[in-house]
């Protein structure tokens, strides 16, 4: 299985993350995913840009916290993402962190709550992609009239990927990612997991091009290092690694400085 190889932008202004995502694509990067925060740099600005001026990389969101979402609106800004990058648009999910590093704004923190919205919320979006005009939900209502809406928004791609958080082995956790096309293990499995996680997907019946996400930090100056850390992911099953840089302050000019050499030096492990 093929692993490929993503970069999370920690943060900066919009220019220098889109600097950031130009110079992934060339050093050889395979995607590009920016985080969406409740104020800050708009993700979906960012990405569009970030659509003209690249070619190849896959680019999203890391992550998109949907119940604190309108559905519509997602499903709008990720089918533009789409078309404008001609097919590269990938939408990461999440119900939403609560830490206190976010803002407090008055959104739903149920947690099941917020896991129902965001199940009607992936139905939703998939809906409305494949050019339906009507959802009835608990939490969400949708009706128009106009078909035109539909027809000038349709993604480029058949099936736009949706990859969503779930926790192995939470049995409703897990049932929400056979509804998605990859998986972003939650609190950080080990390889074993990944394993467990792979089989399990298997046993009931998902396509075997699910994709499933590892993430974690692979040094700019030892390439062989870098090789030997992302290596068991790919043996357990992973089909992606996300070079992440979490710390915070995100944006200061150190954590700039080495997230541009880590991205220059290119992605750990070639053709793994």
């Amino acid at each position: 299985m093929t692993l490929r190889f993503g970069v999370i932008l920690p943060g900066g202004t919009a220019g220098e993350q889109l600097e950031l995502a130009v110079l992934a694509e060339q050093a050889g990067w395979d995607g590009v995913f920016v985080w969406e925060a409740a104020y800050g740099v708009d993700a979906w600005s960012l990405l569009a840009a970030m659509a003209a001026r690249t070619t190849r990389v896959r680019l999203g969101t890391m992550l998109t916290p949907l119940p604190w979402r309108r559905p519509w609106k997602v499903a709008s800004q990720v089918a533009t993402l789409d078309q404008l990058s001609n097919g590269r648009a990938v939408l990461a999910i999440g119900v939403g962190a609560l830490t206190t590093d976010l803002p407090v704004t008055g959104e739903p923190t149920d947690l099941r709550l917020r896991a129902e919205m965001m199940d009607e919320g992936i139905d939703l979006i998939r809906a409305l992609w494949s050019g339906a005009r009507t959802y009835s939900g608990a939490h969400y209502q949708y009706e128009t009239d106009r078909d035109d809406l539909g027809d000038v928004a349709r993604p480029v791609q058949e099936r736009i990927p949706i990859w969503v958080v779930a926790v192995w082995p939470r049995p409703k956790s897990m049932r929400r990612v056979l509804r998605c096309d990859g998986v972003i293990p939650g609190h950080a499995p080990s390889t074993d997991a990944i394993r467990e996680i792979r089989a399990w997907l298997a046993a009931q019946g998902a396509p075997s091009t699910m994709d499933i996400l590892a993430e974690g930090e692979t040094p700019a100056d030892d390439p062989a290092r870098a090789v030997e850390l992302v290596t068991p992911w790919s043996e357990a099953g992973c089909t992606w690694w996300m070079e992440t840089r979490w710390e915070m302050p995100h944006h200061s000019a150190e954590r700039m400085a080495e997230i541009r050499a880590r991205i220059a030096a290119g992605p750990p492990g070639g053709s793994l």
